[in-house]
């Protein structure tokens, strides 16, 4: 299995100098500053290649060619920007760059509320709290018709909640849930998020679902001629959020994105975080049926909290997802490959990682100090070497 790391370009403050002494050999990384259905020119994915060959790395896989909006919803641009994705596929696998991780997620990608809660050995992570959500979804966005979305008594928590917020416990959290993807510094605002959330109110899940497939179906054979595996990320979390719907978030999901095109390549990046992130979905069950399409690899662990809608990052082998069992898994998936002829390894990152010891104070993408994957990475690797030699 090859060893990843993902870094957000010149700008990220974890360099690749960071990533080559954690270990890592790939590098993940994307285009961030090219905006979603535009063409990704090959002079601009060369001249990122060379930055991460310069430090003795590969650039082994894209992360994210993003879904624009317009695809999402199949919108009057739908075919422009299904040209320039097909283009930029093309591109990709013309610098040699044959992994391509996508989602599709409408308007928000991830979402915490919480970005540095403080564990009890003073490590700090990212959490997710539904009250909190509820709080902002219907006091500070005001987003019609919330109030169908939660119970009567998740309203009135809510409600108190907000109550004992100050001003500036208010301002932080809109600031978390409102910012836009990961790699960029955009926060969006009340009303882009309100209008964009009110855009899909008549595509509901199954019409979601639908031009998931269409897209599938329009790029998969582009990905298949040029050999690109194309691999969609799982909602995070994986459950409805904002009146949105979400619809890779169980191994039902899986199933029907996976039956929208027979392509083989037509596959999904496993995030053990975001899957585990719903209590009923059995990850090495799930693993084990999906395997021959998993062409990418997030590994973390989440920790539900006993009597509360809420979960926060935990330490790699410390949470409620069992690493060990998917790491055997995964390397019997590999040796399943190799011997009938693909050769080319799983790559897998530790996703995400707890700020510690230097990481506090230091500015880095949330989610992706460097100590803290660093840790994360060689607990993965510990497993990974003792699964190997007993597997």
């Amino acid at each position: 299995m090859e060893q990843t790391w993902r870094w957000f370009g010149p700008h990220d403050t974890v360099t690749l100098s960071d990533a080559r002494q954690a270990g890592a050999t790939g590098i993940v990384t994307a285009l961030h500053g090219i905006p979603p259905g535009e063409v990704w020119p090959v002079a601009a994915i060369q001249e990122r290649q060379k930055i991460v060959a310069d430090a003795g790395l590969t650039w082994s896989v894209v992360e994210s060619v993003n879904i624009s909006e317009e695809i999402k919803k199949s919108g009057p641009q739908w075919q422009r920007h299904i040209d320039n994705y097909r283009t930029t596929l093309r591109n990709l696998a013309a610098c040699g760059i044959y992994t391509v991780c996508y989602n599709f997620m409408p308007v928000l990608d991830w979402l915490r509320t919480d970005l540095a809660f403080r564990l009890p050995d003073g490590a700090l992570t990212m959490r997710f709290d539904a009250l909190q959500l509820a709080a902002f979804d219907l006091f500070i966005l005001k987003r019609p018709n919330a109030a169908a979305d939660w119970t009567e008594d998740q309203q009135r928590a809510a409600h108190d909640l907000l109550q004992h917020m100050s001003e500036s416990e208010k301002d932080a959290l809109m600031r978390i849930v409102l910012a836009g993807l990961p790699g960029t510094t955009e926060i969006y605002t009340l009303d882009y998020v309100r209008n964009a959330i009110a855009s899909y109110g008549d595509i509901g899940r199954e019409g979601l679902r639908e031009n998931l497939g269409n897209f599938l179906r329009a790029v998969c054979p582009v990905a298949e001629e040029v050999g690109v595996r194309l691999c969609i990320h799982p909602d995070d979390p994986p459950r409805p959020l904002l009146g949105l719907p979400r619809i890779a978030s169980t191994d039902e999901d899986l199933d029907f994105l996976l039956a929208q095109t027979g392509e083989p390549s037509n596959g999904i990046t496993f995030c053990s975080g975001s899957l585990g992130a719903r209590l009923d979905n059995n990850l090495p069950v799930i693993m084990e049926r999906v395997a021959q399409k998993i062409y990418f690899v997030h590994l973390r662990s989440t920790k539900q909290e006993v009597g509360r809608d809420a979960f926060y990052e935990a330490p790699h082998l410390a949470g409620d997802v069992d690493i060990v069992a998917l790491m055997k898994i995964l390397v019997r998936e590999e040796r399943r490959r190799v011997a009938a002829g693909d050769h080319t390894p799983i790559p897998f990152r530790s996703d995400h990682g707890s700020q510690i010891l230097t990481d506090i104070g230091r500015p880095s993408v949330p989610g992706y100090p460097a100590v803290g994957r660093l840790k994360g990475l060689a607990e993965l690797r510990g497993v990974l070497t003792a699964v190997e030699a007993l597997t």
